[in-house]
């Protein structure tokens, strides 16, 4: 391939502003007279022409609350059920949050753990949690399992 074998393309040449009456774009360059949008260096960003914008047209969503500040990680009987069968807990040993996050159980953001009724306990457990419900907690006594709730939570 040579440069003479290029075949030569002709784009349409963009119209140059301001660069007198006779060129058909100049005086005001095709801006109209005066006005914020006449100006350089000026974008109205989102105006729509007096329509309500987008962004205001659409229904606000979501809420961070600022008072939450640690994670809640929730275990159902299940789930640590399924974590006796695997081998992955011992269930003579005590289960806390601690213990749950070493052995990759859970993940190391929650600070706290709650525990729910959902789900059935073969095995007796002894746990060390911050919340647990009622179906829970009668689940795991009536196997003979022992609940210790940390101090700081009434509940």
């Amino acid at each position: 391939m040579k440069l003479n074998d290029f075949i030569k393309i002709n784009y349409k040449k963009k119209k140059k502003l301001g660069r007198g009456i006779g060129s058909t774009k100049g005086k005001t360059s095709g801006r109209g007279h005066k006005g914020q949008k006449s100006r350089s260096g000026v974008a109205i960003k989102s105006f729509e022409g007096g329509q309500m914008p987008l962004y205001r047209r659409l229904p606000k969503r979501g809420f961070n609350s600022l008072k939450k500040k640690y994670g809640l990680a929730i275990l159902n009987l299940s789930k640590i059920q399924n974590f006796i069968d695997k081998k992955k807990i011992n269930n003579s040993n005590l289960i806390n949050l601690a213990h749950l996050i070493k052995l990759d159980a859970i993940n190391k953001k929650y600070k706290k753990l709650k525990v729910l009724g959902s789900g059935t306990l073969k095995d007796k457990v002894n746990l060390e949690v911050d919340f647990i419900s009622k179906s829970a907690k009668t689940k795991i006594e009536k196997l003979g399992g022992k609940i210790k709730l940390n101090s700081t939570n009434i509940n």
